[in-house]
């Protein structure tokens, strides 16, 4: 059986063959450029949270973010330079550091971390299916449709590890008037 995801691939390579290449449209560079700012800012936060955590499964859910943060700055990268369009400015990265070494006035906790990371993967999902939705071009389109898959997986096994350890901050649940109570 197809999946929608395979199915979005294939309709939208089938596209990308016959489409000529119209000149990026000024909503298209801007939705490539705040992604890489994105990727890019939210890669200094996982560091500064790599340099603030002990714990061994944060540290590697961090390194996964990481890893995907970076590929996907690069792939966006790769794309705009291809285009002659230039780059946005982002912050420095962040040497390494000793955990142990930070204050406590100033430490980050695991579940701020995580909560962090959480708030810029859903962040960069909403811009990736908006993006994706206003794109002209379909290189574009699919482009930000993948990336946008790729932090939906992600943002899975980030939920799934956050419920495990209690850190999901949930808004008070909502009880319309007149329902029946259970």
């Amino acid at each position: 059986m197809t999946s929608i995801i395979e199915s979005l691939k294939d309709l939208l390579q089938i596209s990308l063959d016959d489409e000529p290449k119209n000149p990026l449209h000024v909503g298209e560079v801007m939705s490539c450029w705040l992604y890489i700012t994105i990727m890019d800012e939210a890669s200094v936060f996982i560091q500064i949270g790599l340099n603030t955590t002990t714990d061994d499964e944060v540290v590697k859910i961090l390194k996964d973010s990481l890893k995907q943060c970076e590929t996907q700055s690069q792939r966006f990268k790769s794309f705009m330079k291809k285009e002659g369009i230039h780059l946005p400015p982002t912050s420095e990265p962040r040497p390494n550091s000793d955990p142990n070494g930070v204050p406590l006035g100033t430490k980050l906790t695991d579940d701020e971390i995580m909560n962090g990371l959480s708030i810029k993967t859903v962040a960069a999902i909403v811009h990736c299916a908006t993006a994706s939705a206003q794109a002209i071009r379909n290189d574009v389109g699919s482009m930000f449709a993948h990336a946008m898959f790729e932090k939906m997986q992600f943002g899975a096994s980030l939920k799934d590890m956050m419920r495990k350890r209690g850190w999901i901050k949930v808004p008070p649940y909502y009880y319309p008037p007149g329902a029946p109570s259970n």
